[in-house]
């Protein structure tokens, strides 16, 4: 067992070494392709583009003709510019609509002047409560002195201007309009007072009729784009396609390439460049690597981070081509510290050099370009490391800033051609650029610790705080259980700093390996009271393992309840393997007269897995020692290394470590630590005499000569 756990430890499997280096050829084509397609749209023949002032005159070489796709698309624009918008014809609801509404506001007119309890000022007041309707004080006064007949009139008369008005189209553009030829609708037979309150209360009630159409505008632009007739360009041989000092627009440049004087291509030099540089580069990376193989323990993250590499060359390879200033305002620096939280910091060097490399290559200014970005990647990196504060990001970014600016004077500031404006705007690009790495760091971390359960070390610190929800449920419910994972994350975390493991995940994950006995915390003996009734003698072997195990998917379910980053989920999982209650096992052999063929022994068994990690290992081995130096109370330095040893042995043995890549060596220094830790919590204690209290107190208050 021994001979092959050492042999899985020293050598990658074959399915690591393929994943890697099907990640590395990947990265490295995508990269190579990167590099290539910027050159696609370079004008090789002549250096002109749209927006260029020419240089020279251009004459046509030969005599052509030729359907011009840029003049007709400018003409059809033009045309369907024209188009006026379209409405749909008057829509007979809303004329009913507003005629109901005017009806019930005349309605309401009239019980207010029938109202022969209301006094004069309540009938004024109710009246301008009318919605849509301001009559004003005259005009409501007017309203009431009405008699019966003339109201009658101004009712009769204002429904018919209404319905009449509501006949014909008005769209909205045109509403006051329709409102201000509402008085000269109003039947001419009755008196001019009564006509004025029926046009005011038929205007009120005037509304669009006649909506926008989208459909049947576009229906008319398309049918003003089809009309028009293909442009056709003619140029006689010699003739100035573009004069010098003139402005190229669309339409020139696209007579040059009919002319065939600006193309567009690859040479073999250009392909021959960018692959030796993406060679050289990516045998640098596999080569370190192999440097550092505990760097492919975690092939997930390195997958990651290739992905993120990736994902960052893209950007600056197509955001900064053929610009002055973003080339120095595109945070590369971000994905330096990216890669330090979430991999590795000197990973993130290496990788750091490899993408700045990549991202300045072929750039018109890479001599100072390259530099500026390294630069500023190596010290945010050496400056954040492990953060362990929001604001060490922010410190990182402005470490980054004054790198790059640093740089740009370097570089720029002894140059005859560079002024104040261009250097000042360089130096903000400077302080852009550190700002938009550190708060794209933090978002970014945000999200892909969420999508991908990743723990971040500030999610971690957060998760370690006493007064995280899922703590204080352990430590009121299950007090012994939580003062026995503190016991464990004391253990496990000064062994993972001297194997050089997470530390703080080692930690946080220890304090939660436990979070399900929280749900039954009677059942587990650090939770029981001395001298009180064990629930575990009222239970058969069987429903007593299964007691047990339960603490395991408890704690899943609590771990998702809480929203624990999927890599704590690993250590509740984990700590106890595919290993056996042997409590409950050995019961339930007595019970069978030590016949084990009587005996499920799978049923007494974790679910599993085993360690996946050399953090979940150490939970499990310091769980393992801590309850058996609590049980057994070793009395010399001997006795405890042996307790200890023999517990990771018999993990050892059982296979539980096989997936972890702990070494022989690692596991002699985890013994060692865990001795030295564990003699300080349980080191014996001296044994004090009993004092007679009279005497104890007359000794206290003696004056010291």
């Amino acid at each position: 067992m021994t001979e092959s756990f050492l042999e899985r430890t020293a050598t990658p499997p074959v399915r690591r070494r393929l994943f890697l280096g099907t990640l590395l050829a990947i990265t490295a084509l995508i990269s190579l392709v990167v590099l290539l397609m910027p050159y696609g749209s370079r004008q090789t023949t002549l250096p002109i583009t749209v927006g260029d002032v020419a240089g020279q005159d251009v004459l046509a070489p030969r005599a052509l003709s030729f359907t011009s796709d840029v003049l007709t698309a400018q003409r059809q624009e033009d045309a369907a510019s024209a188009v006026e918008d379209v409405y749909g014809p008057p829509d007979a609801n809303v004329a009913r609509e507003q005629v109901d509404r005017l009806r019930a506001a005349l309605d309401f007119i009239s019980i207010v002047r029938n109202d022969s309890f209301a006094t004069t000022e309540q009938k004024l007041s109710d009246l301008s409560a009318l919605q849509n309707v301001n009559l004003g004080q005259d005009n409501a006064q007017a309203l009431l002195n009405l008699s019966q007949q003339g109201w009658e009139s101004v009712e009769q008369e204002a429904i018919a201007v209404l319905e009449q008005v509501m006949r014909s189209t008005i769209r909205q553009d045109r509403l006051e309009e329709a409102r201000r030829s509402v008085p000269a609708l109003v039947s001419l037979s009755i008196p001019e007072s009564q006509a004025s309150l029926a046009a005011q209360l038929a205007q009120a009630f005037v509304a669009p009729n006649s909506f926008y159409s989208e459909s049947l505008s576009e229906a008319a632009r398309e049918e003003a784009r089809a009309s028009v007739e293909p442009v056709v360009r003619t140029y006689l041989s010699n003739e100035t396609v573009v004069q010098r000092g003139q402005v190229v627009t669309d339409a020139d440049l696209e007579a040059l390439e009919a002319f065939g004087l600006v193309q567009s291509e690859i040479t073999w030099r250009d392909y021959v460049g960018a692959t030796a540089l993406v060679a050289v580069l990516f045998t640098t990376i596999a080569l370190y690597l192999r440097f550092r193989s505990d760097l492919l323990i975690d092939l997930r993250a390195l997958a990651l981070v290739a992905l993120l590499f990736v994902g960052f060359l893209l950007a600056a390879r197509f955001s900064i081509v053929d610009r002055t200033v973003m080339p120095y305002v595109f945070p590369i620096a971000g994905f330096a510290l990216l890669t330090t939280t979430l991999y590795s910091a000197q990973a993130a060097l290496v990788f750091s050099v490899i993408l700045t490399t990549l991202t300045a290559y072929n750039m018109p200014n890479p001599l100072d370009l390259m530099p500026y970005h390294l630069f500023g990647c190596v010290i945010g990196i050496l400056v954040l490391n492990r953060a362990r504060r929001m604001f060490s990001y922010f410190v990182a970014g402005a470490a980054i800033t004054l790198a790059s600016g640093a740089i740009i004077l370097a570089y720029r500031l002894p140059l005859a051609s560079t002024d104040l404006v261009g250097m000042f705007t360089l130096l903000g690009a400077a302080v852009l650029n550190g700002f938009f790495a550190a708060s794209l760091t933090i978002v970014l971390q945000f999200v892909l610790a969420q999508l991908l359960g990743l723990s971040t070390t500030i999610q971690l610190l957060e998760l370690a705080r006493p007064d995280h929800p899922l703590l204080q449920f352990i430590l009121r419910n299950a007090p012994g259980t939580y003062q026995h994972s503190l016991q464990i994350a004391n253990l496990a975390e000064q062994a993972a700093e001297a194997i050089g493991a997470d530390a703080l995940l080692t930690r946080v994950g220890s304090l939660y390996h436990d979070a399900g006995k929280a749900r039954h915390p009677h059942f587990f003996i650090e939770n029981q009271v001395p001298g009180s009734i064990n629930p575990h003698d009222e239970l058969s072997a069987l429903d007593s393992a299964n007691v047990i195990i339960k603490h395991v998917p408890d704690g899943v379910e609590l771990a998702n309840k809480h929203r624990l980053p999927k890599r704590l989920h690993d250590f509740i999982l984990e700590h106890h393997g595919t290993m056996i209650t042997r409590y409950q096992y050995a019961q339930a052999l007595d019970a069978a007269g030590g016949d084990e063929s009587k005996v499920d022994r799978e049923a007494f068994r974790y679910p599993g897995p085993r360690p996946q990690s050399r953090e979940t290992a150490l939970v499990m081995l310091a769980d393992g020692s801590e309850a058996r130096t609590r049980a057994e109370r070793p009395k010399t330095r001997e006795e405890l290394e042996e307790l200890v040893g023999s517990v990771i042995e018999q993990r050892l043995s059982r296979g539980q470590l096989d997936d972890t890549r702990l070494t022989m060596q690692d596991l002699k220094i985890i013994q060692d630590s865990f001795v030295s830790t564990l003699r300080g919590v349980y080191h014996p204690r001296l044994a004090y005499p009993k004092v007679d209290e009279e005497a104890a107190t007359s000794l206290d208050v003696q004056p010291a000569v």
